[in-house]
């Protein structure tokens, strides 16, 4: 098969484990006589600092043609720290997830065996997790109407939803669980919020269309204390954008490091696939960073492309590093660290 993909590095420790990716994947496809055309563009500070925007629109003809989209992370202190600043990186992925119409983020969070004990959480308490959390990514708050009035003295975000944006995030959803447990519950904030109850109102008339389909649900601050609790209660979630970036991260946390989380962004034509981890500028160039999640990205992208067998692959060899301990500073925990490179490199000859 011939594979074309999009290849956004971005910024800070992007563009280095995005190298790292490239190296397994690269390798997957010769172990099963795959060809790889990769296409790099620019996005975030990096495309700012070039063409003075962040999701240039030759960036945006590459990811509509390409079978995937493999991506770094975004942002720079320099934005961070000016809030005058008229653009910002931030602003070409919410750009990107609209024009692409990524409408469904896929983050998973499970445990690795040899790192159990590196979680801030209890064995026992996340021994065993394996869930999926989908949050909807192109509506809510952050794509609402939003403003400043009485002299700039009070501030105004609106959390705006359509029927349709939640059913087909709802949908995924209900088709992923009847791939897992037949477990979905559906966070939201019902008792306040009326955006929340017309995501309620429409899952429930959805419900008939699976019956196999055990659905709870539950509000977001409620779930904030339970992932913590007890992760093994829940396996697939769906929510909206602003619950699922805040759920997400509390999430990530579970398995030990950012540094091991994947991520996907599902369109209707086009995916993008991303570690969760963000762009860390101070370990840019430093060849510290942890690349595990961005490969870990790369094997979702194979299994989207119905390449399981390549997925479990890249999924194999990274546990395979995890359990000798070929691992960069942030699992070393004293012991003999790697660098970035090094990781790459070993996951790749592994391979």
């Amino acid at each position: 098969m011939k594979l074309n993909i999009a290849l956004l590095a971005g910024d800070g420790i992007g563009p280095e484990v995005i190298d790292q990716a490239v190296k397994v994947s690269n390798a997957v496809a010769k172990k099963f006589g795959h060809e790889i055309n990769w296409t790099p563009a620019l996005t975030g500070a990096a495309a700012i600092d070039a063409v003075g925007e962040p999701y240039p629109d030759e960036t945006h003809e590459v990811c509509a043609n390409a079978d995937a989209v493999l991506f770094g992370a975004i942002g720079h202190p320099r934005f961070d720290n000016d809030p005058s600043a008229k653009v910002r990186p931030e602003q070409g992925l919410l750009k990107m997830r609209q024009k692409l119409g990524l409408f469904a983020n896929v983050r998973p969070t499970f445990t690795f065996p040899s790192l159990i004990d590196k979680s801030p959480l209890k064995r026992e308490r996340i021994e065993g997790t394996d869930l999926i959390i989908l949050r909807e990514l192109t509506g809510g708050v952050y794509f609402g109407e939003r403003g400043r009035k009485d002299d700039g003295n009070t501030a105004f975000d609106t959390m705006t939803y359509q029927r349709f944006e939640i059913e087909r995030l709802a949908r995924k959803g209900f088709e992923m669980a009847l791939k897992r447990s037949k477990k979905l519950c559906c966070v939201d904030k019902a008792n306040v919020l009326e955006s929340s109850r017309l995501w309620r109102e429409t899952v429930q008339n959805m419900e008939k269309e699976y019956p196999e389909v055990e659905v709870s649900y539950e509000f977001v601050d409620a779930v904030a204390m339970r992932l913590v609790q007890w992760p093994k209660a829940y396996d697939v979630i769906i929510t909206a954008n602003l619950f699922g970036d805040i759920l997400t991260d509390e999430a990530s946390v579970i398995s030990g490091s950012m540094g091991l989380m994947p991520s996907s962004s599902v369109g209707s034509k086009v995916s993008l696939y991303e570690p969760i981890h963000g762009s860390y500028p101070q370990a840019a160039g430093k060849n510290i960073a942890n690349p595990l999640a961005t490969v870990l990205s790369a094997a979702m992208l194979f299994e989207d492309l119905d390449l399981a067998d390549e997925a479990e692959a890249i999924r194999a060899v990274v546990n395979k590093s995890l359990a000798e301990g070929v691992v960069t500073e942030d699992l070393a925990e004293g012991g003999k660290s790697f660098g970035t490179s090094e990781v790459g490199d070993w996951l790749a000859s592994n391979l």
